[in-house]
């Protein structure tokens, strides 16, 4: 399973599975691993970190595994000619940030929709059960396996470990950073959403009881497990006849985050790289990697290098790329002498040697004349380029630096392939023919890229969804994407509640929080624009503004709150009654202060009054000047006579 913490992003690697896990389908095999001498452990690179951590747990795997070759012909049996049906997916959050990627399902009759990691690296699907003793608040309602009509408890056989009372199966699961998920299996009806043109179908999952850790207190509400294994979503649905034995992701960008995911098989675009990956080797995802290019140059490494122990592991839910140290020293010299001209300065995070250089500057899309080019050659020579941004991080502290996202794998000589190495990358696996698939294009346009494929959705039946949890319209583009250029200043969105003006009114600042806590952001984001009275309730307009009321909102972070707000995933108490989002849009001039708005205005005016006041002080002081002193004298002085002068002119008489 992949895993994460609350901080800045980080290595991942191996979990460690401590509990049994029983197959009940067709196959009358065993996992037993706690006890199971041959089991291989891969421990993380950097145990107690604080980063974002993802887990991926790797086991040993027989060659000659009974279990592995069974289901492999029992699949190449169910091949048909016919076309089957896929499931389209949106992909929310961001790994680096957000510690994970996530999907939507929709379990149970009526159907509830949850928000669940995608992990190449679990082979379970779980959710919080209602019952559930021990489960953080996460961003969904818990399952409530009484009030789904579908619901159908696994009941306790020989080919499952039973609870106490010998009534039901359970599952348990405990990885390597002491986090654990343990609860009952049940059956019931699984949605996969309006892009979707696969029908509903009824599949097996976990219902939890008990989180510890990290699982405990992250905001996704649980696991989808893609992983091989008769558990997995993936396998289920294959074995059921409804989607061919393949998958594909795609993860957005540096500044994008979100992405999509296929469930099923679709024709490969063109230009798809492929490389061989082995069923029997190991039941997780591994590639035949040969070489390692950087700026043109193949390293100085023998192919044996990439082979070692487990070999090279493609795991989605790993954040960074982890190389066997011979490996990693080589890649490490190649890229550091490409860059002798900038500056190298320490990591954001002072625990880490973290390798970083400044002054390259903030656009993503000209790291590309900065950061030399590396390629990766697969068997038959089949080369897959990667870009800055599948092997950099951005520094969190200094702006316009990054760091490498490529670590040495402590002594472990496997070779492990995070989410960074496929950023923008359209992931095929093709379980059936035993490949993966890569092919370079824009995660955000991924739905109008592949218009004119062959999967083009065709209208799902959704009747069955209720009309406050049904997915929105099947998009010709990615539904959340912000295009390349654009700026996000603010969100705006109108929400309208069944609770009068007048009840509502003193409850606007408990309000305002809630919608910060589910939109994830602070609450000084949050503004209410506008409040009036409707015929049923309130209607609110409200603003979702920057962190820094003068700067833009990142991309990631717009498209994770206009996911939340399209997808209206604001849970708010029964206090507020029911509510509806009827509108959103983006703005895009940040809320600044009004004098930023009006830069030109404002200087205008001060001219104005700096010049009317220079002219009233200089005409004031004129005025003063030009005044006549009339000197004082005592009332009682002498004043001496005047002669009255003719006014005009004189009269002469004569006598």
């Amino acid at each position: 399973m992949s895993q994460f913490t609350a901080s800045s992003p980080s290595p991942t690697t191996g979990s460690l599975m401590l509990s049994i896990f029983m197959l009940f389908s067709n196959l009358l095999f065993v996992y037993a691993i706690v006890d199971d001498p041959t089991a291989v452990i891969l421990l993380p690179p950097h145990a107690g970190s604080n980063r974002h951590t993802m887990f991926l747990p790797l086991f040993h795997s027989n060659p000659n595994s009974t279990r592995l070759s069974y289901g492999k012909s029992r699949r190449h049996l169910q091949k048909l000619d016919t076309h089957r049906s896929n499931a389209r997916m949106a992909l929310h959050d961001d790994l680096l940030s957000n510690g994970y990627y996530t999907t939507r399902l929709w379990i149970g009759s009526p159907p509830h929709k949850f928000a669940l990691i995608v992990d190449t690296g679990s082979t379970v699907t779980y959710v919080p059960c209602s019952t559930c003793e021990q489960c953080g608040k996460h961003q969904d309602p818990r399952f409530d396996p009484d009030s789904s009509s579908t619901y159908e408890p696994m009941k306790c056989n020989n080919e499952c470990t039973c609870d106490n009372a010998k009534k039901q199966c359970i599952y348990e699961r405990q990885y390597a950073e002491m986090s654990s998920s343990s609860g009952v299996l049940g059956k019931d009806i699984i949605s996969f959403g309006n892009q979707s043109e696969l029908s509903p179908q009824r599949a097996t999952f976990g219902c939890e009881k008990l989180e510890t850790g990290d699982l405990y207190t992250q905001r996704a509400d649980g696991i989808m497990g893609l992983g091989r294994g008769d558990l997995s979503l993936v396998d289920q649905l294959v074995d059921q006849g409804v989607i061919s034995d393949s998958f594909s992701l795609c993860y957005g960008g540096m500044d994008t985050g979100g992405g999509a995911m296929i469930l099923g098989g679709i024709s490969p675009p063109s230009g798809t790289v492929f490389a061989y990956s082995d069923p029997v080797r190991s039941p997780y995802y591994n590639i035949e990697l040969k070489e390692l290019h950087v700026a043109g140059k193949r390293l100085p490494l023998s192919p044996s290098v990439f082979d070692g122990k487990h070999g090279t592991v493609l795991d989605s839910g790993t954040t960074y790329a982890y190389l066997p140290e011979a490996a990693f020293l080589a890649f490490k010299d190649a890229i550091i002498k490409e860059l002798h001209s900038f500056k190298k300065i320490r990591g954001p995070d002072p625990s880490y040697n973290d390798i970083c250089f400044s002054g390259v500057g903030s656009d993503v899309s000209k790291l590309s004349e900065t950061f030399p080019s590396v390629e990766m050659v697969f068997g038959k020579g089949h080369k897959l380029s990667l870009s800055p941004e599948n092997y950099l991080f951005r520094h969190s502290k200094v702006r316009g630096a990054y760091c490498l996202g490529i670590f040495q794998n402590g002594k472990d000589p496997t070779t492990l392939l995070g989410a960074i190495i496929v950023r923008n990358t359209f992931v095929t696996y093709d379980r059936e023919h035993a490949k993966i698939g890569f092919w370079k294009t824009n995660c955000s346009d991924l739905w109008a890229r592949l218009h004119d494929s062959d999967v083009s959705p065709s209208a799902p039946d959704n009747s069955h969804l209720s009309p406050d949890v049904s997915p929105s319209s099947a998009p010709t583009v990615s539904p959340y994407h912000i295009s390349p250029g654009s700026k996000v200043g603010s969100i705006i969105f109108y929400m309208s509640l069944n609770v009068k003006y007048y009840k509502l009114e003193p409850h606007i600042v408990e309000l305002t929080h809630l919608i910060a806590m589910e939109l994830n952001v602070d609450s000084s984001q949050v503004n209410l624009l506008d409040f009036t009275a409707e015929a049923n309730g309130s209607l609110t307009i409200w603003s979702i503004t920057p962190p820094k009321p003068a700067e833009y909102m990142s991309k990631a972070a717009a498209s994770n709150i206009i996911a939340r707000i399209a997808e209206d995933e604001i849970h708010l108490p029964k206090i507020f009654g029911k509510h509806r989002i009827s509108n959103w849009y983006i703005v895009s001039d940040p809320n600044r202060p009004w004098w930023q708005n009006h830069k030109v205005m404002v200087v205008i005016f001060v001219l104005l009054l700096v010049f009317g006041f220079s002219g009233f002080v200089v005409w004031w002081l004129q005025r003063y000047k030009r005044q006549v002193t009339i000197p004082y004298k005592p009332v009682d002085s002498a004043v001496p006579e005047q002669e009255l002068q003719p006014f005009g002119f004189q009269t002469n008489y004569t006598a």
